[in-house]
């Protein structure tokens, strides 16, 4: 081998040491690129993780708050049921604050998925409080209003360390349209048994009350149509059954309420009931 040769074949391996520097240069940030992906995947994953969680606790005691407001027809005291009620609620709201709290900052339709059925669990039983109290729709606004919540944080370390006074900072969560509308779809058929429970008390004023009410929010989901969430043309057939049964428990009072004893109305309404076919809505 010549002088020359040996040249060239050095340079040759120098050439491609430095190809392989670079080759694993260019992987070594591919790599670390990905990392960070990894990180924030991981990261808004946990975030969903516990949204599912906190709306599971919000559905379960919005659940247990329905059934409670239930029993009202059956205690001597309503007032009490109500109040419990109403402290069953906050206790749904302080998850929903943490809920608020996992969402500072972060796209709330990014996690909206996480969280919608407790949110809507929640419009279904603040509504029927509601309109057991006012025999009145809640708004939206005024459930927006009751979801404002003070948090309580430390300015810094140092400030912590020196005895300064805590910041307070202010949290709002906001319910969107499509959570009410859906909310307040499944109220008819919370309506629908009170209906069932007050004709059992021989209470005939409540049933035709729910049928005006409900006539009322069937309409208003008529003014939407198609243009609403796609979740709510499929609750309104549900809907329109819940009508379709009060109005059918208001047509036996009218025409046998006198000739039948109120203790056996119930009996009357339910049999009267079953024969409504499940799979036809109300026109």
């Amino acid at each position: 081998m010549n002088k020359r040769d040996g040249e060239g074949s050095s340079r040759k391996n120098v050439d491609s040491a430095q190809e392989q520097d670079m080759s694993t240069n260019s992987s070594s940030s591919v790599i670390a690129a990905f990392r960070v992906f990894q990180q924030e995947l991981d990261t808004k994953h946990d975030k969903y993780e516990r949204l599912v969680k906190i709306s599971r606790d919000v559905t379960i005691e919005s659940k247990r708050t329905i059934f409670l407001l239930h029993r009202m027809t059956n205690v001597p005291d309503p007032e009490d049921v109500l109040n419990d009620a109403e402290v069953k609620l906050d206790g749904v709201r302080q998850k929903i604050g943490q809920i608020a709290e996992e969402l500072r900052g972060e796209d709330i339709f990014q996690f909206h998925r996480a969280f919608t059925p407790g949110i809507q669990e929640y419009v279904e039983a603040v509504s029927f409080l509601h309109y057991i109290r006012h025999r009145s729709l809640i708004s939206l606004e005024e459930i927006n209003a009751r979801l404002v919540f003070m948090r309580t944080e430390k300015a810094d370390a140092k400030g912590s360390a020196e005895g300064q006074p805590l910041g307070t900072q202010v949290l709002t969560f906001q319910v969107t349209p499509s959570d009410y509308l859906l909310g307040v779809a499944d109220l008819t058929g919370e309506l629908m048994r009170m209906c069932i429970s007050s004709v059992g008390n021989g209470d005939i004023d409540t049933p035709f009350q729910l049928s005006q009410f409900l006539r009322q929010i069937h309409d208003g989901f008529s003014y939407i149509g198609n243009t609403g969430p796609y979740e709510v043309s499929k609750k309104l057939h549900t809907l329109r059954q819940s009508l379709g049964k009060v109005e059918d428990a208001c047509y036996t009072l009218r025409v046998r309420g006198s000739e039948i004893p109120k203790h056996m109305l119930a009996d009357v309404f339910s049999s009267r009931t079953t024969l409504i076919d499940p799979e036809e809505g109300v026109v």
